[in-house]
């Protein structure tokens, strides 16, 4: 790339708009305005009024204006408020596998930059969103924070706008003007999207305006309503939901209303006109909709059909029915289809699915389909943990990910009650998504909570406590490893062969940490020999560990054609096997070989080949030491000022790890030698221009220009 060439930044990360937002231009301007003066704007109002659309909106429109973008946090499916800081980060292009607290990790990463950070439903999080807002805005002086909620997040420096449902005709008139017809052209625009062709006419008006006028405005009423329109006329429908007298749901919800309002909480008229209409449509499904609809309320986030068939189909609800069902709930605007990079989701708003779990509620079945949510999600940790080892990486990668928000649920309900064993056993199966998928300090809060509810002895413990050192190793808190794999290893000895190759594994890494590389060799060397006698045995982390750790500590010892030959042999079972995430780290460490034995274009080759599956799986710390690696060839091929951006754009990974190289003494010194030997090339003022270049690049850009070859001024 051409020196003068700008970089693309990303500038952050926005959902999909669905559809052009209809009025609000007074509304835009406000909370602009407001962000413009205050730094925490809050968006309040009822369920179903368009928070999160408005604020979808504001964030698009201020993001071009913003040199580190505009990024969205979804919390409408996090119940833990401890994870919270977690959630952020995940969110953000941040690499936050680091021993230190994520919120110092985010306040530090925030500190510099100027960005929007959006926080998409905050009603059930105001008292852990609190000091954590506080705390980053008073780190940043360039952050802007966003938030919808149904309520304010009760902070002094807080500005809280109300959104009010649309504008209905024939209520509102500017002077001079036609009636206010917001509300009616989402109306129509909304039909038009469930029946091609359709248009208002003038005979037709009069039903859709007093339609508009029942559902009060409100933006999620209006939708469900549209879709009614397929089935029903407007003035059919806005006879339906005017008899509010013969509407048992409406019924109830006044009910409900006049409780509430003997403690002064009652709800405005228009947010029961929402209920009255969710209702409605509830009525207007079949007997099997109702009931799914009722059965998917214990998902949070988004879900997939495979996990509706488990998890709501029974001898009521025949799994082969579920896909069409699916179908006809998306179709009636219940659920969303959401296109994804592990496949197709569907997601639920709020209110519905708080409708739906009201409904679940009074059919008696709560407890029973919560229990078989929890069931299905850890299945899926042990389905994950038996086959990352194989041909799916990328594919569970991404599997995991969008099902976040339900593995946190499913350990949720486990940690917080007496199946904390359960819990302990989940966490470990998990090993891999807080490993080798970016969420290692995530996986250290679930793993020390796991490990702390359940003390028995047991090969769970076991586990756990390798899944942990395997966290604890990459974030570089050797004290807290040493304490884990010492507990370990005196586990071991009350189990079988396994168990015992777990908590060698442990040791392996906690003594390459301490930079003990006779005690790593031995070790891995004991560990090969006895899984090297099965292709399944050595498909593990510990038999291919063995040989990747066990080069490792043969460069350190200056045996590099030895460990080309061990990794020759990693290479060999990981490409029989279709596996990846393991070939990648013996690539970097064959970097570190070809280094040694001055073959600078092999070495470029290998990192460059590793560079390619850590930053796909968001793996920093393989990331950041990949590219140290080829800074380390660029400057032994005399290309010092490209070594000194590699450096620079490695630093920013370094910056918020925690401690560089993990501390590794051996990686620790060849970063070293590589910093003196550049500096000595360029010179100090040529080196820091240089370094800072690169420590300004966008991340994703430099590591693709790095993947290319080159990293430019």
């Amino acid at each position: 790339m051409a020196a003068d060439k700008q970089r693309e930044r990303r500038v952050g990360e926005l959902p999909r708009e669905a559809g052009e937002l209809v009025g609000r231009h007074s509304e835009l301007a406000q909370v602009t305005q407001a962000l413009g003066a205050h730094r925490v704007v809050t968006l309040v109002g009822v369920g179903g009024v368009g928070k999160t659309r408005l604020a979808q909106s504001v964030a698009a429109q201020l993001q071009p204006g913003l040199s580190d973008g505009a990024w969205w946090v979804a919390l409408s499916g996090l119940r833990d408020g401890e994870v919270l800081p977690h959630a952020i980060a995940e969110a953000l292009p941040m690499a936050h596998q680091t021993a230190m607290p994520v919120i110092d990790a985010l306040a530090r990463y925030l500190a510099e930059r100027n960005l929007l950070l959006v926080l998409d439903t905050c009603e059930h999080l105001t008292q852990e969103l609190r000091p954590l807002v506080e705390r980053l805005v008073g780190a940043s002086p360039g952050l802007r924070i966003l938030a919808t909620s149904r309520r304010p997040l009760g902070l002094a420096a807080e500005e809280v706008l109300t959104v009010e449902p649309l504008p209905v005709p024939g209520l509102v008139k500017g002077p001079g003007t036609e009636p206010n017809a917001d509300a009616l052209v989402l109306l129509a625009e909304r039909a038009a999207d469930a029946m091609p062709g359709f248009t208002v006419t003038e005979a037709g008006r009069p039903d859709l305006e007093r339609l508009c006028r029942q559902l009060e405005g409100l933006p999620l009423a209006i939708e469900l309503a549209a879709a009614r329109l397929r089935e029903v006329s407007p003035g059919e429908l806005a006879d339906r939901l005017s008899d509010r007298v013969s509407d048992r749901f409406s019924v109830l919800d006044e009910a409900k209303a006049e409780a509430e309002a003997a403690i002064g909480h009652a709800d405005p008229l228009w947010h029961r006109a929402l209920r009255t209409t969710i209702g409605w449509s509830h009525q207007l499904c079949t007997p099997a909709e109702r009931l799914l609809w009722a059965r998917l309320s214990v998902f949070v986030g988004s879900f997939d059909a495979e996990g509706a068939l488990q998890v709501c189909g029974d001898d009521r609800l025949d799994r082969e029915e579920i896909p069409q069902l699916l179908a006809g709930l998306t179709e009636k605007s219940i659920i969303t289809w959401v296109p994804t990079a592990a496949g197709e989701r569907y997601r639920m708003l709020d209110t519905i699915r708080e409708y739906g779990e009201d409904w679940l509620r009074s059919l008696g079945e709560g407890r029973e389909f919560r229990r078989r949510h929890r069931t299905w999600y850890l299945r899926l940790a042990r389905e994950g943990d038996a086959a990352w080892m194989g041909p799916d990486q990328y594919i569970w990668y991404e599997r995991m990910h969008a099902e976040l928000d339900n593995l946190r649920l499913a350990l949720e309900s486990c940690l917080g009650s007496a199946d904390s064993r359960i819990g302990l056993g989940m966490a470990g199966d998990l090993w891999f998504l807080w490993y080798a998928c970016g969420l290692a300090r995530e996986g250290r809060h679930y793993l020390d909570r796991a490990l702390g509810a359940f003390l028995g002895p047991s090969p769970l413990r076991l586990k756990a406590l390798y899944a942990q050192a395997l966290v604890l190793t990459e974030l570089g808190d050797l004290p807290a490893l040493e304490e884990r794999s010492a507990e370990c290893t005196a586990l071991a000895a009350r189990f079988g062969e396994a168990e015992d190759s777990l908590a060698k594994s442990a040791a392996v890494v906690t003594a390459a940490l301490r930079g003990d590389a006779v005690t790593v060799l031995k070790l891995t060397d004991e560990l090969h020999a006895r899984h090297s006698q099965s292709p399944e045995a050595m498909l593990s982390v510990p038999g291919l560990g063995s040989l990747s750790v066990g080069s490792h500590a043969r460069i350190a010892m200056g045996m590099a054609e030895d460990a080309l030959a061990g990794l020759d042999e990693m290479r060999r079972v990981c490409d029989v096997s279709g596996e990846t995430w393991m070939r990648a780290w013996g690539d970097s460490i064959r970097a570190q070989a070809e280094l040694a034995l001055g073959r600078i274009e092999a070495a470029e080759h290998s990192a460059r080949a590793s560079l390619t599956v850590k930053h796909r799986m968001h793996d920093s710390f393989g990331s950041g030491m990949c590219l140290e690696s080829i800074a380390q060839c660029a400057i032994a091929d005399g290309q010092a000022g490209r070594a000194a951006r590699l450096l620079g754009l490695a630093h920013q990974l370094w910056d918020t790890l925690g401690r560089p190289q993990v501390g590794i003494p051996s990686w620790v010194a060849a970063h070293e030698d590589c910093v003196s030997r550049t500096r000595t090339a360029l010179g100090e003022p040529a080196y820091d221009r240089a370094f800072q270049a690169g420590y300004r690049t966008d991340l994703d850009a430099g590591i693709a220009e790095a993947l290319n070859g080159v990293v430019s001024a």
